[in-house]
């Protein structure tokens, strides 16, 4: 099993939580460590070996914090950026389906709440739905996880 991790330490509190994560993570799975281009861990996976990939969201938001943009960027800052996020969701479809093992993606479902007021926030969400489209919509198989409930989705 590898495991390509999308967190990366930007203070205490996340550091403490990817050092107990690390701690619960079986002793036989290699750990890649890769914020910002998971399609590449993956390309570079060997070939059989199943590869879980945590998380979209947290890769997206990764994404919008290097950008360093606030909510009063142009919004072609923002139209760039959410085309990073889409693409960057495509390349790892590509990388998924070009591999024998199983790939398997956790993300976040953000589009379930209120809209949020802040601009940024809306266009991270809106960039996150159309990632998480691209990869369902590639995948072989797409489960829900709600309250601990695996819900398989129909294709």
């Amino acid at each position: 099993m590898v495991y390509v991790a999308t967190m990366e330490a930007a203070d205490p509190e996340s550091a403490a939580r990817i050092a107990a994560h690390r701690q619960r993570r079986p002793a036989g799975w290699t750990t890649v460590e890769e914020p910002v281009d998971p399609a590449g861990a993956l390309e570079r996976a060997p070939g059989e070996a199943t590869v879980l990939v945590e998380c979209l969201a947290t890769w997206c938001g990764n994404l919008f914090f290097r950008a360093g943009a606030d909510d009063d960027a142009p919004g072609a800052v923002w139209d760039r950026l959410a085309a990073q996020v889409l693409a960057g969701a495509e390349a790892l479809t590509r990388a998924a389906r070009g591999r024998a093992g199983l790939t398997i993606v956790v993300t976040n479902e953000v589009g379930w709440g209120i809209v949020p007021a802040g601009r940024m926030t809306r266009v991270y969400r809106d960039a996150l739905g159309a990632a998480n489209q691209a990869v369902g919509a590639a995948a072989d198989e797409v489960v829900l996880v709600v309250a601990g409930r695996a819900v398989r989705l129909p294709g």
